[in-house]
């Protein structure tokens, strides 16, 4: 088997811990009611969990409003549950990375409260500061992500703080030494607890030159992240996961190739956009476009093939469940999350399973303003609201693309709460829980959850399908999903029916093959030598020496 970091043939499983488990019937999921599913993840094969913050926080962002980095949330437990999920997950051989939320703390944060009530406070630089302008106003009328100004007015400080993100995350100034110097001792003392890695959350922005309003991937980016490296990450066997809503396939290996010192890979989000609006973004509904989807995709594969890593995913609990967004949550359900997960698991990357995907969860359909939690759903019905857009307009798109879809608990049976909890669950359960949940997947030798273990499994054992060179075949095909994995005289041909209608397919020379058939979702295929006539939502792959 070919040498290669352990990430590289990982699969990483990412816990909303919220809605995972609750252990203690408060209807919040915590870190006990983690450890208590530790096998489930075993069974899957994951190699590694990013957990969602799990830190000290009043909730304003479900949690990535960070009022203390070095403790843990009390509805999720505590440090010693902390150091136990560790453990529990290392016998397991599965290690834990870590949320990294630098780019802004909580306006709770001991630092914040200092530097509003004392200008002469050291923690004062830590946040980045404006004077009014004559007439009271603030600095610019730079908007915040969640809506509202981003310039925040302090009563007692007597100045305007950038909160980038929303009044509740005020912006942490990187520029400062001694702040960095907090973060990298905060890193070091996580490492030396046991966890294996960060995922680092919106880190493209710390760069930031907020003087000309240069945001993402600022001019101090790469500086900083070079410095992390050096004070935290050298000598470590450890994983970092870089997020960003703006690095380019041209930006990207200066974040991740090898000789640049700074992380493990990027997490990005293009082909996500790719099927937005081009003026009202997520948030209006428009029709999946596939040609435009796989050129993101096979684009970023060709991009980072020699320089870099790629991170492969759908879904996240900042977006919809996919087998809702881009495959079929009634008839082809099944079907359908297969053909998802075939796709994105055989390309070349670390893929990340979001907790509930593995048996096919599906978005929640919310009627009312009282059942969202979530800040940015919330604060956009007011901005929109005021505008004059209807709610019947905005539900639709946030019930398409809204964060609460991928919010709500995990469904492990078809008992109360789909036994995710013995109280009143923080968000409502999705209605399908009877016939969607872990139990039922289970009993399923040849099930969504069986499908995804077979795709971990292959990623661990097979060189192909971890190191393998990827190449995108039938490109401008609307319909289907094809490319191919070489790894010296060794070929895996990767086919993908993308839609719920049966298609005639006439696959290149390239794509011509006869070997072992791995895995299918409607037949067991061993060749390709001519035409195929594929069944809705039909994916398979073919191993050939």
């Amino acid at each position: 088997m070919t040498e290669a970091p352990w990430w590289q043939r990982a699969v990483g499983y990412q816990i909303w811990p919220r809605s995972f488990q609750d252990s203690n019937g408060d209807g919040i999921g915590d870190l006990p009611g983690i450890i208590s599913r530790l096998d489930h993840l075993a069974d899957l094969g994951v190699g590694f969990v990013w957990l969602s913050p799990a830190y000290a926080s009043p909730q304003a962002d479900m949690g990535y409003d960070i009022s203390d980095y070095q403790d843990i949330a009390p509805e999720y437990g505590t440090l010693d549950d902390m150091d136990r999920l560790i453990a529990e997950a290392g016998k397991r051989d599965i290690g834990i990375v870590m949320d990294l939320v630098v780019n802004h703390s909580s306006d709770k944060h001991h630092w914040f409260e200092a530097a509003r009530n004392d200008r002469n406070a050291p923690e004062r630089d830590y946040y980045i500061w404006a004077d009014p302008g004559p007439d009271g106003e603030p600095p610019s009328k730079l908007r915040a992500c969640f809506g509202g100004p981003a310039w925040n007015w302090c009563e007692r400080a007597q100045q305007y703080y950038l909160g980038y993100f929303s009044p509740f995350q005020p912006d942490l100034n990187w520029r400062n030494p001694a702040l960095r110097r907090e973060i990298w001792d905060m890193m070091n003392w996580w490492f030396d607890r046991g966890i294996a890695g960060f995922r680092m959350d919106v880190i493209s922005l710390i760069g930031k030159d907020v003087d000309n309003e240069v945001f993402e991937e600022g001019p101090f980016l790469h500086e900083y992240l070079q410095e992390m490296h050096r004070e935290t990450l050298r000598g470590r066997d450890v994983v970092t996961i870089g997020e960003s809503w703006s690095v380019s396939r041209e930006t990207a290996p200066l974040y991740c190739a090898k000789d640049r010192d700074e992380l493990s890979m990027v997490f990005q989000f293009n082909h996500i956009k790719s099927q937005w609006h081009d003026i009202h973004g997520k948030w209006k509904p428009k029709p999946f476009d596939l040609v435009s989807f796989k050129d993101e995709l096979f684009g970023w594969q060709t991009a980072l093939a020699d320089e870099g890593w790629n991170s492969l995913f759908l879904s996240n609990h900042d977006l919809p469940r996919q087998v809702s967004k881009y495959g079929d949550h009634g008839e082809y359900h099944e079907r359908s999350a297969k053909a998802l997960a075939t796709m994105t698991h055989l390309m070349k990357g670390t893929p990340f399973i979001y907790q509930g995907e593995e048996i096919g969860m599906t978005n929640i359909a919310l009627e009312r303003l009282d059942q969202f939690r979530d800040l940015e759903a919330i604060g956009l019905w007011h901005e929109e609201h005021e505008r004059g857009v209807s709610w019947e307009t905005f539900l639709a798109g946030a019930n398409e693309n809204g964060r609460d879809n991928s919010r709500t608990p995990v469904q492990w049976d078809d008992g109360e709460n789909a036994g995710f909890t013995t109280g009143h669950p923080w968000i409502k359960v999705n209605d399908n829980y009877r016939e969607v949940n872990v139990a039922a997947e289970r009993s399923r030798p040849d099930g969504i959850m069986a499908h995804y273990r077979e795709l971990v499994r292959l990623r661990r054992d097979r060189d192909v399908v971890a190191l393998g060179r990827f190449e995108g075949v039938a490109e401008d095909h609307p319909h289907v999903v094809a490319y191919l994995r070489h790894l010296g005289d060794e070929r895996l041909a990767v086919v993908v029916n993308m839609t719920g209608e049966e298609v005639r397919f006439d696959p290149p020379e390239t794509l011509r093959i006869e070997g072992e058939g791995l895995l299918a979702t409607v037949e067991p295929r061993d060749r390709i030598d001519g035409p195929l006539t594929l069944a809705p939502w039909e994916s398979f792959a073919i191993h050939a020496r």
